[in-house]
């Protein structure tokens, strides 16, 4: 099978609209969490009904954002899938021709965002199960400063080139560990990988 993109850079208003729908993005984010999965395994994970899971997952694979994926265990007569892409990029510049391409990309983001503040409302409602040793890490912050729209990009850029590392490293880490589990070697650190999000949100604003 191909090797997949890195990030996909969406620019067309289909894709963008196939991609900002409320289940969709939650399957496109629990398929992305598992890897590969098929419809059942997704359908279970939202919680919603089989035949519903595997439309939208049609509609995203339509648009290349999945694709189809080699079987793994279980019925091999169901279909099996996987992000197309490590990971997708939207950018403001690519949606400005037009009111309607700025009020999709405008609705597009707000789905996103609010999606992305379940989760961390979700995590503090847990977050004494956690434990201490995630407590240092798990951080919420907020900085105002005086800065140029030039400094803002390099600030953006060096925040998204940090994270890139550390995608990076975990991902080669944990590739290491499972080649040692699959030696028959003892994995070292394997226990205390988790699913770590990190949002990030920097805009200008006037008081």
């Amino acid at each position: 099978m191909a090797e997949k993109e890195r990030d996909r850079r969406i620019q067309d208003m289909g894709t963008l609209k196939a991609l900002a729908h409320p289940l969709r993005m939650r399957l496109y984010r629990a398929l992305t969490l598992t890897g590969t999965a098929t419809a059942s395994q997704l359908a279970e994970q939202v919680d919603e009904a089989v035949s519903l899971a595997s439309y939208h997952l049609r509609k995203l694979a339509e648009h290349g954002l999945i694709e189809a994926a080699e079987p793994g265990s279980g019925d091999g007569r169901e279909r099996w899938w996987r992000p197309a892409s490590d990971g997708v990029r939207i950018r403001d510049e690519d949606f400005r021709d037009a009111p309607e391409q700025i009020a999709a990309h405008t609705a597009a983001s707000r789905l996103f965002f609010a999606q992305r503040s379940d989760m961390y409302l979700r995590f503090l409602d847990e977050r004494p199960h956690w434990g201490e040793q995630w407590a240092p890490g798990a951080v919420s912050s907020e900085a105002v400063l005086r800065l140029t729209p030039a400094e803002l990009a390099e600030l953006t850029g060096e925040m998204l080139a940090l994270v890139r590392r550390y995608d990076e490293l975990g991902r080669a880490a944990e590739a290491a560990e499972e080649a040692a589990r699959e030696a028959g070697e003892a994995a070292g650190g394997a226990e205390g990988r988790e699913n770590v999000a990190v949002h990030t949100y920097a805009f200008p604003f006037r008081t």
